[in-house]
């Protein structure tokens, strides 16, 4: 018998090897196994099983197999293949991105060694004074102690109880310790809810079709707080009692402690959380209960949509215009909402796509009655949508004659008038550190990254430069500019930390706790500031784009956004999409419980259509506005896309490779149209020029976009010429989520 191998490399290659007879019976399709590749050992996965081997050379065997059952079933495994297929990357490695190669089923926990005395056991004249000192204190207390424990009493515990345990004194115990998950999660709370009507009819859809056993596509498109959590978790306890597993998606991990906690409320140790910030030793334990069937809900990122569970029956991704979905660097670039689409139609489960601000794609789907629409109207529970403030913060400037002040005068009383009612702030910054720009005011010299084609950011905690895209640090600001050699430097530009400043001067006695990047390096911080929050033990919550959605505190009746400007002009086609709706989503923190809330949004173009429809919370006038404009230009929703991207170190040489690659594309088959090649945005970014071109196929002509993945994939064929330096990348982005 010989097996079919590939391996986590960019190669599209696979390898056979010799099948020993005692994993005949074990080895499938799917399974990972250790196998010998030149000098060494690596992991590969089993791609195909034969009887026999074309190939005439000398061939290897297997060493064995990494788990010891077989964790992917059929749909599993058909979905690694489309992965590969769709988001054009080797088998072996779309593989690594549903099996990660530091997971395995035989993963066992630490032990923790515990001693309890045997009863009727008498003192044997052999002991000695510390195994006697040991033994009174064990039998004094009657019960299991950790030997570590014991230290206080001698110096080598551990040797003085197995001595004993050799006497029959006491018995030795070996407990698994099991990794605390629970820091990662809000405090369960016993919450009867009473679904409205809405949510009812919404709910009977669902289960509806979940009865049914088939594939189908929701978007449910409900306003903020209007209760598409208390949806998910009865449609969810639908699926249960099917026996059917449910898998929920989120876009950031500061939404995983609040919703985790309420998915543990309705069903306890039957939930399985599965993010960045778990430990190693976490994540090999959840992974392994997962795959023995030990959970019935996976809550996580974006890698959950690969939890290996069995009878899938509802997946639910929240927030699902969120661009964290898609994953950007290694391949596959996959975006977690289609892989969450393609798993559901393999299984046949239902596939909840969820927003109050829902993507350009999904929204054009639904008007083409590909998705099946719920809308959401109303709030939960009575509670009414904030009152909106525009401030035009270059009317504030003129009027005050202060200039680049951070807080206009609106936003200082409002905040002053709450902190005087024990209410609670929300205000949201998109810009994490103290100062994006160290400039000198006489050349106009900016310190930038050596590495990257991008300005330092000024991080006072610490007192650092840092670029934010290769994490490049700089440890001193320079004294003179390195260009001019003047002394008259100084920062510019406001982060959170320096927005944090400022605020704990103006208001000394409120609490101010900070959400961003730079200051959540745990998950167990990160959930404790939102249970701080949650129980009122914050005033003032403060953060980056990490706050802006999801959360749900009836305490905070005010948000502030300080520069609703923030991304709006960035030269990429979704930049104003991605601005509505942060802005919307910031704004619905507000009021969500029994007292009225104010959103006071900070702007330098307040006649902008897109903060005009933010501050109006029009979500319909806005996307007919953006579809009307994608339309015209023939972008996303109306057209599939692929960006072609070539990365290398000299620039003249990078030029070369993408030209020659857009030489190849003449004459086009009707409806793809090409642009560039040219510069991206970030031309360098850690050492590498970059320059790219874009493929577009209009859907109208090419309905599944078959006709585009076909013709890109003979441009970049190696049969018509095309080959890249090895000094060079060839990146591959199908359906990018932005062109910077």
């Amino acid at each position: 018998m010989f097996a079919e191998v590939s391996f986590p490399i960019s190669s599209y290659q696979t390898f056979s090897y010799k099948v020993p007879d005692h994993l005949a019976s074990k080895i499938a399709v799917g399974m990972r196994v250790k196998v010998p590749l030149g000098n060494r050992k690596v992991n590969g996965i089993v791609v195909g099983i034969n009887k026999s081997s074309s190939f005439k050379g000398k061939i290897r065997k297997i060493d064995d197999l990494i788990d010891d059952q077989r964790v992917l079933n059929d749909n599993l495994w058909s979905l690694i293949k489309w992965l590969a297929e769709y988001y054009n990357s080797p088998l072996g490695i779309a593989a690594k991105a549903v099996l990660p190669s530091n997971l395995s089923t035989k993963y066992k926990p630490k032990v923790e060694v515990l001693v309890k005395v045997l009863p009727g056991k008498e003192i044997k004249s052999s002991i000695g004074r510390a195994q006697k000192t040991v033994y009174d204190y064990l039998k004094s207390l009657e019960t299991d102690v950790p030997i570590k424990a014991l230290s206080h009493l001698c110096s080598s515990p551990i040797n003085i109880c197995k001595k004993l345990a050799e006497k029959e004194m006491v018995s030795l115990i070996e407990k698994p310790i099991i990794p605390d998950l629970s820091e990662f999660a809000f405090k369960s709370k016993n919450k009867k809810i009473i679904l409205t009507q809405a949510q009812n009819i919404a709910l009977e859809k669902m289960t509806s079709s979940m009865d049914k056993n088939k594939f189908n596509p929701f978007l449910l498109h409900g306003v903020t707080g209007s209760g598409k959590t208390e949806i998910y978790i009865e449609a969810a306890r639908h699926a249960i009692q099917l026996d059917k597993t449910v898998i929920m998606l989120l876009p950031e991990i500061s939404l995983t402690p609040q919703i985790a906690g309420r998915f543990r409320s309705a069903f306890g140790d039957d939930v399985a959380l599965w993010h960045s910030k778990l430990s190693q030793g976490g994540r090999a334990w959840t992974w392994k209960q997962i795959c023995e069937g030990k959970f019935k809900v996976v809550i996580g990122a974006r890698s959950a949509i690969f939890a290996p569970l069995k009878n899938v029956g509802l997946i639910v991704v929240d927030e699902e215009q969120e661009s964290s979905y898609k994953q950007e660097s290694p391949n596959p670039r996959y975006h977690a909402r289609d892989v969450a689409l393609m798993r559901g139609k393999l299984d046949n489960a239902s596939v909840i796509l969820a927003s109050a601000t829902p993507s350009m794609e999904s929204y054009y789907n639904y008007l083409n009655g590909k998705y099946e629409y719920i809308h959401l109207k109303e709030r939960f529970g009575g509670a009414k949508y904030p009152k909106v403030h525009v401030v035009d913060m270059i009317k504030e400037s003129a009027e005050t004659a202060v200039y680049g002040d951070i807080f206009s005068r609106l936003l200082l009383e409002k905040i002053e008038d709450r902190l005087s009612k024990k209410e609670q702030i929300i205000l949201f910054h998109n810009r994490r550190g103290f100062a994006p720009i160290l400039r000198c005011d006489d050349c106009g010299e900016v310190s930038m990254c050596p590495h990257c084609n991008i300005a330092l950011t000024y991080h006072r905690s610490g007192k650092y430069l840092q670029c934010h895209f290769c994490n490049h640090t700089q440890n001193m600001i320079p004294s003179k500019c390195t260009s001019c050699q003047s002394y008259n430097i100084n920062l510019s530009g406001t982060g959170t930390q320096k927005v944090e400043d400022e605020l704990s001067n103006k208001f000394p006695n409120a609490i101010i706790k900070r959400l961003d990047a730079d200051s959540v390096r745990s998950g167990i911080n990160l959930t404790k500031t939102l249970q701080d929050f949650s129980d009122k033990k914050i005033d003032i919550l403060l953060g980056t784009q990490m706050i802006a959605k999801g959360l749900d505190f009836a305490n905070a009746t005010l948000v502030g956004i300080i520069n609703g400007d923030t991304g709006l002009f960035l030269p990429d086609f979704r930049s104003s999409e991605k601005v509505f709706q942060l802005i919307y989503q910031a704004a619905g923190r507000a009021g969500r419980g029994e007292i009225p809330g104010e959103v006071i949004i900070q702007t330098y173009s307040p006649d902008n259509p897109v903060i005009k429809c933010a501050t109006e919370l029009n979500v319909e006038k806005y996307y007919n506005i953006c579809l009307e404009e994608r339309k015209a230009l023939m972008y996303p929703p109306f057209s599939w896309m692929v960006k072609i991207e070539i990365r290398g170190k000299n620039i003249k040489e990078v030029e070369k490779s993408i030209n020659k690659i857009k030489n190849k594309m003449v004459n086009p088959p009707k409806g793809i149209s090409i642009l560039g090649p040219a510069l991206c945005y970030r031309e360098k970014l850690r050492d590498y020029y970059r320059m790219q071109l874009i493929i577009k196929s209009n859907k109208e002509l090419d309905v599944n976009g078959a006709k585009l993945h076909k013709y890109y994939k003979s441009i970049l064929s190696k049969d018509i010429g095309v080959q890249i330096p090895l000094k060079q990348r060839l990146v591959i982005d199908i359906n990018p989520v932005s062109l910077l």
